[in-house]
């Protein structure tokens, strides 16, 4: 699909928000990175103050996908900083999703990629490579799950089960 505005894509598509097949998240992210608008089939993974499994997430190649990492909504450091987000950027990677805190902001905005976060933060995640790939999370108040579609622009964030076409 051609990236058009979510709220046209709700507007569009009032069944598959009905069916809950069409989930809008919480309005609780901000936005970073030069690309404001993004979408791309999702791929999930689950950490804590960890950011190991996010970089090698971000060393693969992208091929147009949306990175979701569900970081427990913590806001006592940061998952992503600049140096993974110029990696994204150049593996093809369309945009990440981060329930959680970034740093090096300046850097991430002055990447070609979309990226939202709870907030940003100065200080660095562990490094333990804990955590879990390819699982349902939930965050934003909506369940989402590797292999659907995620849909993001200035006025919100939409997740779909499949690819959308309006």
């Amino acid at each position: 699909m051609s990236m058009a505005a979510t709220a046209e894509v709700c507007d569009a598509n009032a069944q598959l928000i009905s069916t809950g097949e069409l989930r809008a998240l919480h309005p609780i992210f901000q936005i970073y990175g030069r690309c404001q608008v993004f979408s791309g089939p999702v791929v999930t993974l689950k950490v804590f103050e960890d950011n190991v499994l996010v970089r090698e997430f971000l060393e693969e190649k992208g091929n147009g996908r949306v990175l979701v990492v569900d970081g427990g909504g913590s806001m006592r450091c940061a998952i992503l900083g600049g140096n993974p987000v110029q990696q994204a950027q150049n593996n093809g990677w369309s945009g990440i999703v981060v329930n959680g805190c970034i740093r090096d902001v300046d850097e991430i905005n002055g990447c070609d990629i979309g990226v939202r976060a709870l907030a940003s933060h100065p200080m660095k995640a562990y490094k333990k490579g804990m955590g879990e790939k390819h699982v349902p999370v939930t965050i934003a108040g909506t369940r989402i799950c590797d292999g659907e579609w995620l849909y993001a622009d200035t006025d919100g964030i939409l997740v779909s089960r499949t690819e959308l076409s309006i």
